[in-house]
C-alpha cells in the first residue's frame, strides 16, 4: 500500500525544483504551466515560500530560489562531513596521502572534508573551506566528469593548485541533488593503476552512505 503524502508539500518542493533550475527566474504564470498547476494554488504556495525566504521575487516580478535554501543546505554539510570523515580516514591511511570530499558550490569547488595521514613525514596540507574553479585541480574536474555520463572514471592533474601536487578524484554520483568528488592529493608520484580503483571505491562507499 502506497504511503500517503501531503499534495501541498510535494507542490512547495516542485516550486523549488522548477525554480532551481531556471537561471532567468519564473512569473508565476510560467511557473504555472511548468507544473501545470492553477495560478491561484501557486501565489498561495509562492506566499508561504517567501515568508520563509526560500522564494524571493525581483522588481519585475520574477520568481527565483530564495537565501533560506542556504541555511538549509549549511545544515546537511555536518551530516556529509560525518558520513564521509571514516572513508576519507581509511584511504588517506592506506596510501599516506591527504585524502578529501569536495563538494560543488556554484562555479566552485569547496573542500568539504580533509583527513590527512597520520603516519607519514611529509603530506599535503589542504585545508576545509579551500575553494577553487571546478575546472582546476582533480577535484573540481572530477565533479565534471559526474555530469557527463560515460566520461572517464577519475581525474588526475599535477600542479594545478600547488606547485609538486598531484592529485587523483572520483565522482561521487548516485545522490540527488549532490555533485562531489573523493580524491587524494600528494607530493610524489601517484601510481594510478592503484590508487584510482581505491578512489573509486571510496567515493561509491561515500555514496552508499549517503544514500542509505
Amino acid at each position: 500500500m502506497p504511503a500517503e503524502t501531503s499534495q501541498t508539500l510535494d507542490r512547495g518542493l516542485r516550486v523549488l525544483d522548477v525554480l532551481a533550475a531556471s537561471t532567468a527566474g519564473l512569473t508565476v504564470t510560467e511557473l504555472a504551466a511548468a507544473l501545470d498547476v492553477n495560478r491561484t494554488v501557486v501565489y498561495r504556495l509562492v506566499s508561504t515560500l517567501e515568508q520563509h525566504a526560500l522564494v524571493r521575487r525581483d522588481p519585475r516580478g520574477r520568481l527565483y530560489v530564495g537565501l533560506g535554501v542556504l541555511h538549509l543546505a549549511s545544515a546537511v554539510q555536518p551530516v556529509l562531513r560525518d558520513l564521509a570523515v571514516p572513508v576519507l580516514r581509511d584511504l588517506a591511511e592506506s596510501l599516506g596521502c591527504t585524502a578529501h570530499l569536495t563538494v560543488a558550490d556554484g562555479e566552485d569547488a569547496l573542500a568539504l572534508a580533509v583527513v590527512e595521514p597520520s603516519w607519514t613525514d611529509f603530506h599535503v596540507s589542504y585545508r576545509v573551506g579551500s575553494r577553487h574553479p571546478l575546472t582546476r585541480g582533480a577535484a573540481g574536474k572530477a565533479i565534471l566528469l559526474g555530469r557527463r555520463p560515460g566520461a572517464e572514471p577519475f581525474a588526475v592533474t599535477e600542479g594545478e593548485l600547488q606547485p609538486g601536487a598531484r592529485g587523483l578524484a572520483a565522482p561521487v554520483t548516485g545522490v540527488d541533488g549532490l555533485e562531489a568528488s573523493v580524491g587524494i592529493v600528494t607530493i610524489g608520484d601517484i601510481d594510478v593503476d592503484v590508487v584510482a580503483p581505491r578512489v573509486r571505491r571510496a567515493a561509491a562507499e561515500v555514496a552508499a552512505r549517503l544514500s542509505s
